[in-house]
């Protein structure tokens, strides 16, 4: 009988710290009522409730979580259906809000989000559609912030993952762009070659340029360097004029200084003339004023007294 008793003190007081000792962990919040209304929020930690009288509504998760919109069928300004597919990134910024503010707020996101979208595709083309996903994901965003503000929950991001359109649309879809790729290969492969001809002809252009300009610089420097050689060529033949020139003049003023007068320099020329005539076939004749001259030397003038006779 004792041992059923201190069983079931135990029990009791097992079942009192449950209720009155609550460990929250990190990124967790809880909302303690007391007596059916909001007292306060139980933090990361150890937190201690009075039993019966305190309890916790519910624990929110403060970590930013995501919610898949169902795929939803909207239809363009232009009348085609098409079927997108969202996801939702959010955060509950205030548990008390989040409990109270509404019964369900991710229910509530997501019937804001497709309501929203139906508003915004309703507006925009099928073309506008599919190359708009960043403005649709912006839209429903600032939407559902407006909204989920008094929720006590942020949207953190909208990311549109899939918009399809019907089977028809899509093979049109398909056809046209592969027309387009198609269209461009043959644009991009039309301006290539003309690319190529232009690039071509401006090599060839410049090619025949640079060899005339070659062929100019070769003329030029050919000429300078026959006009240089011309140059040089006369300054050396008036320098050997100037050099014989000079050597004349030596020789003249030796000639003076040694005291020679023309009656030497003819009796020198009268040698040079004897040695001449002493060929078999050479006749001399000297003028009568220079044979007079040299008559008036000493043997000279015998030689020629000599000749005479």
């Amino acid at each position: 009988m004792q041992w059923i008793v201190i069983v079931v003190i135990l029990v009791v007081v097992i079942a009192f710290i449950a209720l009155t000792v609550k460990v929250v962990p990190q990124q967790r919040v809880g909302v303690v009522e007391r007596l059916g209304k909001f007292n306060r929020l139980l933090n990361p930690g150890l937190n201690i409730l009075i039993p019966v009288i305190d309890q916790v509504r519910i624990y929110h998760d403060l970590r930013i979580q995501q919610a898949n919109v169902p795929p939803q069928t909207v239809i363009t300004k232009d009348n085609v259906q098409v079927q997108i597919d969202s996801i939702i990134f959010y955060q509950v910024v205030n548990p008390e809000q989040a409990t109270y503010g509404i019964s369900d707020y991710v229910y509530g996101v997501r019937n804001i989000s497709t309501a929203t979208m139906r508003q915004i595709i309703g507006k925009l083309e099928l073309d506008e559609t599919l190359s708009g996903r960043e403005k649709i994901s912006n839209e429903i965003r600032i939407a559902l912030d407006e909204a989920t503000e008094k929720w006590g929950v942020r949207i953190e991001r909208v990311e549109v993952i899939d918009i399809q359109p019907p089977t028809d649309i899509q093979e049109a879809m398909d056809k046209q762009m592969k027309a387009e790729r198609n269209k461009r290969a043959i644009v991009l492969e039309a301006e290539a070659a003309k690319q190529d001809m232009i690039l071509r002809a401006e090599g060839d252009k410049q090619s025949k340029i640079l060899k005339a300009e070659g062929d100019k610089e070769a003329r030029i420097r050919e000429a300078e360097g026959l006009r240089q050689a011309q140059e040089l060529e006369a300054l050396g033949q008036a320098k050997a004029i100037e050099a014989v020139a000079a050597a004349e003049k030596q020789r003249i003023e030796l000639i003076r200084s040694a005291g020679l007068d023309e009656t030497v320099l003819a009796y020198r020329s009268f040698e040079a003339l004897e040695e001449v005539a002493k060929g078999p076939a050479n006749k001399v004749f000297i003028p009568s004023n220079a044979v007079e001259t040299l008559g008036s030397l000493g043997a000279v003038g015998e030689l020629f007294k000599e000749k005479k006779a």
